[in-house]
């Protein structure tokens, strides 16, 4: 099965030697975990959890975006 590396600049930098996300057969897009980092500052986001987990789940819907899938598939 072919795999493509998946990488966005709308989700935070790897700070590892891992992908954010791996795309199988061109339909499978399996994610690294995402945490509460802004993008744009590379810094956590301050805030509560509410904060926070909004932060994370557009970190995913942002990889998930560049991997040509989203939120609902």
């Amino acid at each position: 099965m072919p795999s493509q590396k998946i990488y966005t600049e709308k989700a935070p930098k790897p700070i590892g030697p891992y992908s954010q996300a791996i795309l199988v057969d061109g339909k499978f897009v399996y994610t690294a975990g995402q945490i509460a980092i802004d993008p744009a500052t590379n810094q956590l986001v301050e805030g509560d959890i509410r904060v926070q987990t909004r932060q994370a789940l557009s970190n995913v819907e942002a990889v998930l975006e560049a991997a040509g899938s989203s939120m609902n598939s």
